[in-house]
């Protein structure tokens, strides 16, 4: 991907995620108290794990930006971006009944964090893939090639 691209779209998602997390911040220790206790004591405690899984979502997608972020400063090499302790880490899943289960503006933020976190995941994926560049001339070789 071309750097200025890639920077624009690291820059966006940074942003994105800082306002998710603040969001989900203020939502789960503020503002979803009241839905929080109106729950049962065990739907309390998934609520609580919701909570925790939203967290590690999108820190794992903010410590990734942060690096790719210091890629493009030059504070870090892309070779040791690739380290697998800066690779993007994985997300927990939230089930479907338990998503079904959470009030209204919990369900909200747990969809926005495991969407951010899949389009981190797949930007991350397409930063790995090799690009394959191929002249015409190296075409025209490759059908020689392949004529004898």
């Amino acid at each position: 991907m071309e750097s200025g691209i890639f920077r624009r779209v690291v820059d966006s998602l940074y942003t994105e995620a800082m306002l998710l997390a603040d969001e989900a911040r203020s939502y789960f220790d503020v503002g979803g108290r009241a839905e929080r206790d109106a729950l049962a004591p065990l739907a309390r405690v998934t609520f609580s794990c919701e909570s925790l899984k939203v967290t590690t979502r999108l820190m794992h997608v903010i410590a990734w930006l942060l690096t790719q972020r210091a890629v493009n400063t030059g504070e870090l090499s892309p070779r040791d971006a690739l380290d697998p302790s800066r690779r993007l880490g994985d997300a927990p899943m939230t089930e479907d009944d338990v998503l079904a289960a959470m009030p209204g503006d919990a369900r909200r933020v747990i969809l926005a964090s495991l969407d951010l976190h899949c389009r981190v995941a797949r930007l991350e994926t397409a930063q790995a893939e090799p690009v394959i560049d191929h002249s015409p001339v190296q075409l025209l070789q490759a059908r020689l090639a392949m004529a004898f």
